[in-house]
């Protein structure tokens, strides 16, 4: 009778563990802190400052377009605050982009006065902070997986299989729960994979629509906003996944005044019928990631791998960084040609490869060598600083390798001057770089990446060919 009952314990112990702590998305943002502030405070200072989850779901525009779900809520926030002011006595709305587990800390510590997430937030973040009213209410979450794919119709067929969800997703607690029901049952539980902090809902949803990922679980909406522009999506609404939630916004917990106006706006607030026009014209054609490790992809990598390892070392450059920015480039497919003279494996061009000494490109000894030396080039020159984690250095080069080095910096300055991490690609800087330039060169530094994770989940098995 013991052994059952500590096997019991054991099992409910493991599926009530909370989620492991996921690295933060870069480098932490200095910030000023003070008390939380109310509206008559806000009044003073005539400036509403907003933290909103920086995925590119929440909030951000595209070269003056808003594509944020939450952008237009909180344009309309700052019109009803302001409809009985006089002149002179307006406020604006400042928006302070923050990774989603980040947002309520930040709060607390009087970074910002109103926190809007625009996704449910994991339970166990939400203390010493005012919900608001509903912003949007009875939000279910949903099981997202690729057409064609296994259809789920009872929660026990989830059993054993494998979940993505980004750090502070609000179905890691639901999944535990069904856990905890699954273990009763003595089945298997479901596999949570907490994705790499550079990922964001909507890069999870694309990693989903390619096959790198089988299967991830969001809010209702959300889903339904990124199947518009990702057609090989499956929401599936039919399996029950817990109960149906709220989204809130947040206050600092004497701020009772702006709570109270807060409350009052979302009470009239409808949403314009237009609102996402110029998100689905933007992105319908942005979302095309492959599953890089299909198998003529894989053949494909494995025929190069050697090259790619010897250069990569040679420039203490990660093989699969390489490997990644070749399957952009060119699907791994060495007698690509693109436009400007740029061919080959790595598409890189002549005056770049002779720029680093480099004068036959036309092999695929040379054409990574090329490559590989310009973006140590570039490292070395620009992105050599300790305050730079290496995928956000990764990114920086990359986004110098498509934009040009100057560039970059410029933008790295001037997300500085907004107040942004000028030492973060994703999420920060790269939003300077949705405004001036648009979407190209963020998805190429998106698609690289999420190429990058696709490898390096598989790092072991692609290793282990290597040494035979």
């Amino acid at each position: 009778m013991l052994r059952p009952l500590l096997t019991l314990l054991l099992i409910f112990g493991l599926v009530l563990a909370g989620p492991a702590s996921a690295r933060l998305p870069g480098p932490q943002q200095a910030a000023t802190s003070s008390q939380p502030r109310d509206l008559a405070q806000i009044r003073s200072t005539k400036v509403l400052r907003v933290l909103v989850n920086q995925s590119r779901n929440s909030s951000g525009e595209i070269k003056g377009e808003p594509v944020g779900v939450e952008y237009h809520r909180l344009r309309a926030l700052e019109h009803y605050l302001n409809g009985r002011e006089r002149q002179g006595q307006i406020i604006k709305v400042k928006l302070i982009p923050r990774a989603k587990e980040q947002l309520l800390g930040a709060l607390r510590r009087g970074e910002g006065d109103l926190a809007a997430p625009g996704e449910l937030l994991d339970p166990s973040l939400v203390r010493e902070v005012s919900s608001s009213a509903p912003v949007v209410d009875q939000v279910s979450l949903v099981l997202v997986g690729r057409k064609g794919g296994r259809s789920f119709s009872r929660v026990e067929q989830l059993s054993g299989r494998t979940v993505a969800l980004t750090t502070a997703s609000g179905a890691g607690a639901v999944i535990q729960v069904l856990n905890q029901q699954l273990a009763l049952r003595k089945r298997a539980p479901i596999k949570v994979e907490w994705v790499d902090p550079t990922l964001a809902v909507e890069d999870v949803l694309e990693m989903v629509q390619a096959g790198i990922y089988q299967l991830t679980v969001v809010e209702r909406p959300i889903a339904q906003r990124w199947a518009r522009v990702m057609p090989r999506l499956s929401v599936n609404t039919r399996l029950r996944l817990g109960q149906p939630q709220a989204v809130r916004w947040y206050v600092g917990r004497d701020a009772s005044m702006l709570l109270a106006t807060v409350d009052r706006f979302l009470a009239g607030y409808r949403a314009p019928e237009n609102q996402d026009a110029a998100f689905e014209r933007i992105y319908r054609r942005q979302y095309r990631v492959h599953d890089p490790l299909a198998r003529q992809d894989r053949q494909r990598l494995q025929a190069v791998r050697a090259v790619l390892q010897k250069h990569g070392q040679a420039q203490q450059i990660d093989w699969l960084n390489l490997a990644a920015l070749a399957f952009k480039e060119s699907t791994l497919n060495p007698a690509a040609r693109g436009m400007g003279g740029a061919h080959g494996l790595m598409q890189i061009t002549p005056a770049a490869a002779q720029r680093v000494g480099v004068s036959n490109t036309a092999t695929v000894d040379g054409n990574v060598q090329a490559s590989a030396r310009y973006l140590a080039l570039i490292r070395r020159k620009f992105f050599a600083s300790a305050q730079l984690n290496e995928r956000e250095r990764m990114a920086f080069i990359l986004a110098a390798y498509n934009l040009g080095p100057e560039r970059v910096q410029a933008m790295r300055a001037e997300a500085r001057r907004r107040g942004l991490n000028g030492n973060q690609w994703f999420f920060q800087t790269e939003r300077i770089a949705m405004e001036q330039v648009g979407m190209g060169p963020v998805n190429f530094v998106n698609s690289v990446n999420k190429y990058f994770l696709a490898f390096n989940r598989e790092r072991t098995a692609l290793e282990r060919v290597v040494k035979r």
